[in-house]
């Protein structure tokens, strides 16, 4: 068995490097927040329902209508955001694929005066700029011009389907606690179970986001135990008013 190999010169275990990181970012930033607005919205909405009118059926209806509807949704919101994203970054990238080919030593010149602005000195910065583009210019003006990279923009469609995925799924969980249990403590048991569902995905978003932990779920289960007090109380106050 060979030995595992150490990470690079310069760099820390644990650390996002390399050209996929955005996108990866990207997907998890849709899928997480997929993920908490089908359990929110879903557990709102059923719990609000069971307030109102406890039968099995009205909450089954409500709650697959708001699952589909959230879904599409979701999916259409972040292709239409990635999509316009997309489109920005290929007309910049495509302006400044024209002004390489224009004027192709005064862009030299601005890459050797972005770097010095970075701290380099002007000899350094200039034996930099000559080196980058002789290896890439474009690679090298969209980088630092830019923030970037060519051959990781970001997917509209991915982001659509993995936040469609994620709703769905987080749909599921609070749709199937309050079917699956006795009509006398469903909404308590809903609200265990979306309250725990909540805190494990901030800890996971937090952990892959290498962001704080406790904060990350403080914030969900907080403004998920909110979110379904509130709509069960106005379930309630429906369900006097119309009974």
């Amino acid at each position: 068995m060979s030995s595992p190999q150490p990470p690079p010169a310069g760099r820390h275990p644990g650390e996002p490097h390399g050209a996929g990181t955005s996108g990866r970012l990207n997907r998890l930033r849709a899928g997480v927040l997929g993920a908490n607005d089908g359990i929110v919205s879903t557990a709102g909405l059923v719990v609000g329902v069971a307030g109102a009118d406890a039968t099995t059926g009205a909450i089954l209806t409500a709650g697959v209508a708001g699952l589909v509807a959230g879904a599409v949704s979701m999916a259409l919101g972040e292709y239409v955001s990635v999509s316009s994203q997309r489109d920005t970054e290929r007309a910049l990238l495509a302006r400044e694929r024209a002004e390489l080919a224009a004027s192709p030593q005064q862009e030299l010149d601005e890459l050797a005066s972005l770097y010095q602005a970075k701290g380099l000195s002007a000899g350094t910065a200039r034996l930099v700029a000559e080196e980058l583009t002789a290896a890439d210019a474009f690679a090298a003006h969209a980088d630092i011009e830019l923030s970037i990279d060519p051959d990781a923009l970001a997917d509209p469609w991915h982001a659509a389907g993995a936040s469609a995925a994620a709703f769905t799924l987080g749909s599921l969980l609070p749709l199937i606690a309050i079917l699956l249990s006795p009509a006398g403590v469903r909404v308590a048991v809903t609200f265990v179970v979306v309250l725990l569902t909540l805190a494990l995905t901030g800890a996971v978003s937090a952990r892959l986001g290498s962001a704080g932990v406790r904060r990350a779920v403080v914030r969900l289960v907080g403004g998920g135990a909110l979110a379904m007090a509130v709509t069960f109380g106005i379930g309630q106050l429906v369900g006097v008013a119309t009974g």
